[in-house]
């Protein structure tokens, strides 16, 4: 795990002063100051980000990690793991949600096998990068090994190096997993940290009697285990899947190579607080898609400070929200570029031009 404390502590906070360079030019252009709102920060810190005048963000790819989970024999999830290869080919054959918004934003759809138990046959339409069938049931053992959660990690590490390599100037994080909502909780609960209760929702629409089990299952791994806040590897090792530790790589290479990543909702969250207690300055590096509606993600959110770009009372998963926000975002970036400042326009200052 010592390789992956220092890739984390090597990645720098952004350089204020191209932030404030940006926000210069921000502040210059032909509109009143302030204007767009929250659409401004966004800019810079996309700049600082990229560390270019004038970012490119136009090559766009969403990376959606796909695992199964041993705790969904606790019965913590309305669906069989069943469901986990047969979105994988939906993803695959262009028919989920995420394909259509992915097509309307213009950005590359990639899948990634970090760990489904099903046999892909060596589709060349996906990426396989799986380390097992399965995590291992958390309430009996460690969900992975200290080796499995190695190669997750450098499986995501190495789509942001690809990313690098390719152009791609802005990722999207996505995932998919039968009982994921359930790891989620249990790290998001060893790392806040909280009470199971607090930040467990119903996922893919447990009932009550459901939902008590989901949290009964979290709360004794959560005991046997121990995790402490400061101890995030760990957290991944013992309650996390293979897809999550995957996105945990993604967002520290992304962070490393200087590409920004977008946050879809619960369980990408997950990964960021992960990523987040390894370096807290990796989450200017990110941008948080939206408010999940599973009932945990609004105290991780206020516990990180973090106001996302989206509410649409949204829940799906699949990278979704975080493909509409990675259009909002790139519209930023365009403005940034494209619209001309008062010297550009040949306006000497703005009282004359408002004079006028």
């Amino acid at each position: 795990m010592e390789k992956w404390i220092k890739r984390a502590a090597a990645i720098a906070p952004l350089d204020e002063e191209r932030k404030t360079r940006a926000r210069a030019r921000i502040d210059d252009q032909t509109r009143p100051q302030g204007s767009l709102g929250r659409l401004e920060r966004f800019m810079e810190c996309l700049v600082a980000i990229r560390e270019a005048e004038k970012p490119d963000v136009a090559k766009k790819r969403i990376l959606i990690f796909a695992g199964d989970h041993g705790v969904a024999d606790e019965g913590v999830s309305a669906f069989p793991k069943e469901v986990t290869k047969a979105m994988v080919m939906n993803f695959l054959n262009g028919g989920a949600t995420i394909n259509a918004l992915g097509r309307e934003i213009g950005a590359e759809v990639r899948v990634i096998d970090a760990g489904v138990d099903a046999d892909f046959g060596g589709d060349p339409r996906m990426v396989h990068a799986k380390v097992a069938r399965g995590t291992k049931n958390f309430l009996k053992a460690p969900a992975m090994t200290e080796d499995e959660l190695d190669r997750a990690l450098e499986a995501g590490w190495k789509q942001a190096e690809e990313a690098k390599r390719d152009g791609v100037g802005l990722i999207g994080l996505g995932e998919m997993g039968i009982a994921n909502t359930t790891s989620a909780s249990a790290l998001v609960a060893a790392l806040l940290p909280a009470p199971a209760g607090k930040v467990t929702g119903r996922g893919t629409g447990l009932n009550d009697d459901a939902l008590r089990n989901k949290v009964r299952v979290i709360t004794e791994a959560l005991r046997k285990h121990e995790v402490r806040p400061d101890q995030p590897l760990r957290a991944l090792q013992c309650l996390g899947g293979f897809e999550i530790a995957g996105m945990v790589g993604v967002l520290l290479g992304a962070a490393a190579l200087k590409i920004p990543v977008v946050v879809d909702g619960w369980i990408v969250s997950s990964a960021a607080l992960c990523a987040i207690r390894l370096n807290p300055d990796i989450r200017e590096r990110m941008f948080f898609s939206h408010r999940s509606q599973e009932s945990g993600h609004v105290h991780l959110l206020e516990h990180l400070k973090v106001e996302p770009i989206l509410n649409l009372d949204m829940r799906l998963g699949e990278g979704t929200a975080a493909a509409l926000a990675m259009g909002i975002l790139s519209a930023a970036v365009r403005v940034y570029n494209e619209v001309a400042t008062f010297s550009e326009a040949g306006v000497s200052n703005r009282s004359e031009k408002a004079e006028g």
